[in-house]
């Protein structure tokens, strides 16, 4: 790596070769302001904010795309540069209907900050000339034309790092506009809805219609975790306020994801509707009953040593923590000796060799999508197979399960073609292999007989279905002769006639649930849990990362988080498992 030395304000500084004045200076410390530079996109010298005088330059130059050389002199704040500064500030404040006391984003709004930083207190040419229209169409964001200033954050963002294309620009001059698809309404164009756009804006001209007008900077609290939605745990920041979460934003910095969120995990699971389960129930005479947790718990031990081993079963969601999953373990499998043990959703198969990271395709010449469709089951994984393509990558899709991706395919094979597309797989140079629970035990075996180079990202349905398969949990367990089932149902929004169906008329039924449903109206003692929002812990996404989870707010009601519960009933039978909440930190809760 080539160092050079360079100055900046009078301060000597080290750079790499190939940064850019900016970045130089932002690795020093020197702060140079920004409108249409974000850090995860390629710089384009748009807005001119970033203009700084350099030593034997005609003229000033932006630091967001000029490379750094030895010996360069830079004065970042220099009369010249300030007053090119201010000058275009009083241009964006005059193109369009800045007027901050009404807008959604005053007090985090970038451009509002460069006002206050450069002492515009006034508006130095005509505006509020042109009223620009309001784009509500879409069911989660709003687009407000008024407030833009087409630094075009939100088109590469949807096309670098969503890789949608869905955004550009469209008319020409003044009248220059954000368009998707040629002018449709964003609610009715090829936006799936990610929020991307909503994360680059350095304005109110993208917001997010649940958390606007909800608080200002300094009002709101934001904690990091992992979206509990699919296996992939994508880094999430949870932005709340007394207690009532806003919206969720996008972790730059997770080692998953790198700030990529999909329309679950941003808005769909703030919008569950379904009705909370916020007290232990009882049936008593065929009806269920709230009762204390002593009761419940008590019932639920007393019951279960009664029962031989042999006559158990048990079924997880894979919603659950690491540390539910473990004590779920430690309380059937080991000290019951219950083996009739599974989890609600199938697994894909373990292949031999080094496992694929979701980072490692942007590095991939050949890409194999077999048994699984990332658009619906892990749909940031399909943005990042989108920007491969993007890159140049061969993209080749086996079956029609791998849905919406079908379209950006080099070659689409059908299922009998399969050994064509593993051979043209095997020859090329970075191959990744994205497979889920669909393959079936033939293709299985011909994908381990891939040559070496070949490194496979499984795309496991569910959530942690991989800590869950790691301590013996997988597959489903065989409920048909169960005199008692144990059911932890977590989270599980699904049609549980499937399972309902094979449960023994006689058969006493415990569910761990946080929401109700035809199979908690079944059950004999439900023991309610807390959801995503209100658990803290850990869960080992599909790359095999663990990463920590954060509560947000306290459960529910009476509810108690998963692992607390098979805790509690473990010391209601003297078993000793109960030591094991330890394991959950503490400073893993947030709440306020």
């Amino acid at each position: 790596m080539t160092m050079l030395t360079l100055t900046i304000n009078g301060q000597p500084v080290e750079a790499r070769r190939g940064q850019t004045v900016l970045e130089a200076a932002s690795a020093a410390g020197i702060d140079i302001p920004t409108l249409c530079h974000h850090p995860q996109l390629k710089p384009i010298g748009a807005c001119r904010i970033c203009l700084v005088e350099i030593e034997k330059q005609r003229s000033l130059q932006p630091a967001c795309t000029f490379p750094v050389a030895a010996n360069l002199v830079v004065r970042t704040e220099s009369p010249k540069a300030v007053s090119a500064r201010k000058f275009a500030l009083e241009l964006l404040f005059s193109e369009r209907n800045h007027f901050c006391m009404f807008c959604e984003m005053s007090g985090r709004c970038e451009l509002q900050q460069l006002g206050y930083r450069y002492g515009l207190n006034h508006f130095m040419y005509p505006t509020y000339s042109r009223q620009f229209p309001v784009d509500t169409s879409s069911s989660h964001i709003t687009l407000d034309h008024n407030r833009c200033v087409l630094c075009r954050r939100c088109l590469r963002a949807c096309s670098e790092l969503a890789a949608n294309h869905t955004l550009d620009l469209c008319r020409r001059g003044a009248a220059t506009m954000v368009s998707a698809d040629m002018e449709a309404p964003l609610g009715q164009s090829s936006c799936i809805e990610c929020g991307v756009c909503l994360d680059v804006c350095p304005t109110g001209a993208l917001f997010d219609k649940r958390s606007a007008f909800m608080g200002k900077p300094d009002q709101l609290g934001r904690i990091q975790s992992v979206c509990s939605q699919c296996s992939l745990g994508c880094g999430i920041q949870i932005v709340s306020r007394n207690g009532f979460t806003l919206r969720i934003e996008g972790a730059w910095d997770s080692p998953v994801s790198a700030g990529l969120v999909c329309r679950k995990g941003r808005f769909d699971a703030l919008y569950d509707d379904r009705v909370r389960i916020d007290s232990p129930l009882m049936k008593v005479n065929g009806e269920q009953i709230a009762v204390d947790w002593a009761r419940a718990l008590g019932t639920t031990a007393s019951r279960l040593q009664q029962v031989n081993a042999g006559a158990m079963a048990v079924l997880t969601t894979t919603r659950a923590t690491n540390e539910a999953l473990s004590h779920l373990a430690a309380l059937f499998l080991d000290s019951l000796g219950c083996f009739n043990a599974g989890i609600l959703n199938k697994t894909a198969p373990a292949l031999p060799g080094p496992g694929a990271r979701l980072c490692d395709l942007s590095s991939s010449d050949c890409i194999l999508v077999i048994g699984v469709d990332p658009a619906r089951d892990g749909p940031v994984a399909s943005f990042f197979v989108k920007r491969a393509v993007d890159s140049g990558a061969r993209l080749i899709a086996v079956g029609r399960r791998c849905g919406a991706l079908s379209a950006y395919a080099d070659t689409v094979y059908e299922i009998d073609d399969v050994a064509a597309a593993l051979a043209a797989v095997g020859a090329a140079r970075k191959p990744i292999v994205i497979y889920g629970a669909a393959i079936s035990r033939t293709t299985a075996a011909a994908l381990r007989r891939l040559p070496e180079q070949v490194i496979f990202l499984p795309l496991q349905p569910g959530v942690n279905t991989t800590m869950a398969a790691s301590i013996g949990l997988a597959g489903r367990a065989d409920i048909t002769a169960a005199k008692l089932l144990y059911i932890v149902a977590g989270e599980e929004n699904q049609d549980f006639r499937w399972l309902l169906s094979g449960i023994r008329a006689d058969a006493f039924v415990v569910v761990q649930a946080s929401h109700g449903s035809d199979l908690t109206e079944r059950a004999d003692v439900v023991l309610p849990t807390a959801a995503w929002l209100e658990r803290s812990g850990h869960l080992t996404n599909t790359e095999g990362r663990t990463q920590r989870v954060a509560a947000v707010r306290k459960p529910c009601g009476n509810s108690k988080q998963d692992w607390e519960i098979l805790c509690d009933l473990g010391l209601q039978m003297g078993l000793g498992i109960g030591d094991l909440k330890a394991a959950v930190p503490a400073s893993a809760s947030h709440f306020g």
